[in-house]
C-alpha cells in the first residue's frame, strides 16, 4: 500500500482495495460475456437484444474502470490482466455455442445475478469499514445493474 488522500486506516484500505479487485475480476470476465453474446445472437429478439447488449457492456467497461481506479486511489493495485482474471472470477463460463437470443438473455441474467451478489458482499465490506466513497460506487452500479438484470428477465416473463 501506498500513501493515499484516503483517511482510512491501512488495513481497511488494503481490505477495501482487496474486494474491488474481485469485483473487477468478475467484472471484467461479464464484459467479455456480454460481448460474445452480442457478436453471436441469432433470432427474433436480435434487433432490440444486439444494441441491449452492447449498452450493458459499455456501461460495465465504465464501472470496472472506476472500480480500478478506487483500488488505486486507495492505495492498492489494480489487477484485470486475462490471466488474472480467468484465475480469480467467479462468474460462470458462458456457455460457448450459445446462438438462439432468449437462450443468451438467460445466461447473461444468470451471470449478471452472480456479480450482482459479489457486488454486494463488496459494498458490505466497505461499509464495515467506513469507507463511504467505495459504497456510494458499488451503490450506483447496483442500481444499474439490478435495472439491466430486470431488463434481461422481463424480456424472459
Amino acid at each position: 500500500m501506498y500513501k493515499t488522500p484516503s483517511q482510512l486506516p491501512e488495513a481497511a484500505r488494503a481490505r477495501v482495495a482487496t474486494t474491488l479487485n474481485e469485483r473487477l475480476a468478475d467484472g471484467l470476465d461479464l464484459h467479455s460475456q456480454i460481448k460474445v453474446a452480442h457478436w453471436n445472437i441469432r433470432g427474433p429478439q436480435f434487433p432490440s437484444l444486439h444494441p441491449l447488449f452492447e449498452e450493458f457492456a459499455t456501461q460495465l467497461a465504465l464501472r470496472n474502470d472506476e472500480i480500478a481506479e478506487r483500488a488505486v486511489t486507495l492505495g492498492g493495485h489494480a489487477t484485470g490482466t486475462a490471466r488474472q482474471v480467468a484465475k480469480s472470477s467467479r462468474i460462470p463460463e458462458y456457455p460457448a455455442e450459445t446462438s438462439r437470443d432468449l437462450d443468451h438473455v438467460q445466461a447473461l441474467a444468470d451471470r449478471i445475478d452472480v456479480y450482482l451478489e459479489g457486488v454486494r458482499i463488496s459494498r458490505g465490506i466497505a461499509e464495515q469499514h467506513g469507507d463511504i466513497g467505495t459504497s456510494d460506487l458499488l451503490n450506483a452500479l447496483l442500481t444499474e445493474f439490478e435495472k439491466n438484470a430486470w431488463f434481461l428477465r422481463a424480456t424472459l416473463a
